[in-house]
């Protein structure tokens, strides 16, 4: 029988090495950089190249990645275990290779990529030379795809793309993008749209407006019109009209890691919380001695490690059984489960700092903002819901019978004829 809570004890020499390596080199450069996705700043090559060689050299580069993408062909428990300490920072993915959108576009480049696309965009991709954007929602459509109004039409060999994208994020320093657009608007509704690679130079992209969360002012959140953007009819993924395969491929990976990161990241909150509760003193004593406290501390410990379970456990089946669609209901429940453990966590820790912890000196009020992203990102928390209850209960049967089979009568009839003969003075109508 197999059934272990530990880690190998080679990886967790790993896992050591990465905590002290992302809390002493990586967390600071969340304070002195901007973006970890503008590869091209000069500052961010001066100091994040270097980082990355470090975690090259420790074989520890682009786990997700088979070895013949120059990865370690790690399974998704191993990533879990890795990405619940990469969470903590902003800059940690990237300086390991593993940050979204580019690794879920990776690999749908891997999967239905043409050799041409593979050495044009996925290569230097997995080097971090260049990132991508995945340009699918639109401003009216929001979680509902079927409803997208952007299209893409042949004319001659080329696909002639028309229509508006919402918070396709990083579009500012994408080398390509992939935008999802209706392309056979004849066939039956998850067969009409394609996926299609556009490099961001081509004519008639532009960028509205790239926009911020919450009250941050610009962020690289771009609102993008497509105004007749030509591009070769090659630089289609995959079949045309099979973007939703395309994009289950893609999103299953990148829910579950969403989740595995936001680990580290409510953890962070928690060890906030806790180091200021048993440090300020209030009232005569500690805050940590105040009861209303410490159920604050118990409850934020209970959900982060039951969350933790569920994200691992979610990560064994995945490697278990090598495809999405198996898992399909757990990982609904991992992102339907992943904004509210976050949310209160943040929220708890941004109390007990008081007013500090509702300042901007603090990370907190990021951190609620970001929970809500997490709500609406990959689907909104309500469509993840539906997926778990639809799924669950088509493990159940009805009962065809005027009172089910657990009506309690019932069961104290069924309970007296399979042991009656062998108890004295057993009465079946007590």
């Amino acid at each position: 029988m197999a059934w272990d809570f530990e880690t190998d004890a080679e990886f967790q020499k790993d896992l050591d090495w990465i905590a002290e390596f992302v809390r002493t080199e990586v967390e600071p450069l969340d304070h002195v950089l901007g973006s970890p996705y503008d590869v091209k700043n000069p500052n961010n090559i001066k100091l994040v190249r270097p980082l990355q060689e470090k975690v090259k050299a420790r074989k520890l580069w682009a786990c997700h990645l088979g070895p013949d993408l120059g990865g370690q062909g790690y399974g998704q428990v191993k990533l879990a275990l890795m990405n619940e300490i990469l969470g903590r920072s902003h800059f940690a993915p990237t300086v390991f290779g593993c940050q979204a959108p580019d690794t879920g576009n990776a690999e749908i480049l891997a999967h239905y990529g043409t050799p041409e696309q593979k050495k044009r965009y996925l290569q230097p991709l997995l080097d971090n030379e260049i990132v991508s954007c995945f340009s699918m929602t639109e401003p009216q459509g929001g979680s509902d795809p079927l409803i997208f109004t952007t299209t893409a039409v042949r004319e001659g060999n080329e696909w002639v793309i028309n229509g508006e994208k919402w918070f396709s994020s990083n579009a500012k320093y994408a080398a390509f993008y992939i935008v999802m657009a209706v392309t056979e608007p004849n066939a039956p509704p998850y067969q009409q749209q394609s996926m299609i690679i556009v490099p961001a130079e081509t004519p008639g992209i532009e960028i509205i407006r790239n926009v911020g969360f919450g009250s941050e002012g610009e962020g690289s959140h771009a609102y993008i019109r497509y105004t007749n953007v030509r591009v070769p009819l090659d630089h289609v993924l995959g079949e045309p009209g099979g973007a939703f395969v395309v994009a289950q491929v893609r999103l299953g990976g990148g829910r579950i890691h969403h989740a595995m990161r936001t680990i580290a990241d409510a953890k962070k909150a928690f060890d906030m919380m806790c180091e200021r509760v048993i440090s300020r003193e209030t009232q005569g004593s500690k805050l940590s001695e105040k009861q209303m406290v410490q159920e604050k501390i118990a409850d934020s410990w209970i959900e982060i490690e039951q969350f933790r379970l569920l994200v691992l456990r979610t990560a064994w089946l995945i490697d278990k059984h090598k495809d999405y669609r198996v898992v399909r209901k757990d990982i609904a429940a991992v992102k339907a489960a992943m904004p509210k453990v976050l949310h209160d966590v943040a929220a708890r820790a941004l109390h007990l700092h008081g007013s500090l912890g509702l300042s901007n000196e603090m990370p907190f009020t990021g951190q609620v903002i970001s929970s809500f992203f997490l709500g609406l990102a990959d689907g909104p928390t309500e469509v993840h819901k539906v997926t778990v209850a639809k799924q669950v209960l088509r493990e159940y049967r009805p009962s065809n019978e005027l009172f089910p089979a657990y009506h309690l009568p019932s069961v104290r009839k069924h309970a007296f004829e399979k042991y009656g003969d062998q108890i004295e003075d057993l009465d079946p109508a007590a």
